[in-house]
């Protein structure tokens, strides 16, 4: 049964593109860097609520269409054809806390602002070509490296390796070093000597980013 009518936009809209287009939803989602499952669950689910800008840029360009088509705000939509700027480049604020303590419950991941940076600015910071969220630390497990507080950047392209990222464990999101334990099984390492490692299975720890910048007040 067809239960497109039930769908709010932009899920329906999303759902007739890839249906138009002949992609599956898991190919978009794999497309956008995510599970197969993602965009199943935000087109019936509502999870998430909205898709990220970045996400959301991906998939109007593969599938040709406006930004607005897929909810994004009309000052901020992606027309077909239109280059970004050549000088600026815009990273997402994600409403959510990557918890360096006890975990930030990460039910809503929807951009609500953004942080204008010079394209030189990122070279010059190695960052060029990287695909950035800004999130903002909470907790002190990871003091004095990283303070409540701070803003991180999160690189999604680079979810491998050893190094300090943002993991999410559930429904919570953590900063950690992250370390190769024993075989199919991964360290999380605190900063902050109070707090002991953990170790998990690694299937039961979804690598969101690598943390690559830091900034806050001094």
């Amino acid at each position: 049964m067809d239960n497109r009518s039930d769908t709010p936009e932009p899920r329906r809209r999303l759902l007739d593109l890839a249906r138009e287009s002949g992609a599956s939803l898991a190919g978009l989602s794999e497309l956008i860097g995510r599970n197969p499952s993602y965009l199943q669950q935000f087109i019936r689910k509502g999870s998430p609520r909205r898709l990220e800008e970045r996400d959301r840029r991906i998939l109007a360009e593969f599938l040709g269409v406006a930004e607005s088509e897929l909810g994004a705000p009309e000052e901020k939509s992606y027309n077909p054809g239109e280059k970004p700027p050549q000088d600026w480049s815009e990273v997402s604020r994600l409403a959510l806390g990557a918890s360096a303590g006890p975990g930030a419950f990460a039910g809503d991941e929807g951009a609500f602002d953004t942080i204008r940076f010079s394209r030189r600015w990122l070279r010059e910071m190695g960052l060029e070509g990287a695909d950035l969220s800004a999130i903002r630390v909470e907790g002190d497990s990871m003091e004095p490296l990283l303070r409540s507080g701070d803003e991180i950047f999160v690189d999604r392209n680079k979810r491998a390796g050893e190094g300090i990222f943002v993991v999410r464990i559930g429904d919570a999101l953590h900063v950690k070093q992250v370390q190769a334990s024993a075989p199919g099984r991964i360290a999380l390492i605190s900063a902050n000597e109070a707090y002991a490692p953990i170790e998990l299975a690694r299937e039961e720890v979804e690598v969101i980013g690598r943390v690559v910048w830091k900034g806050g007040r001094v």
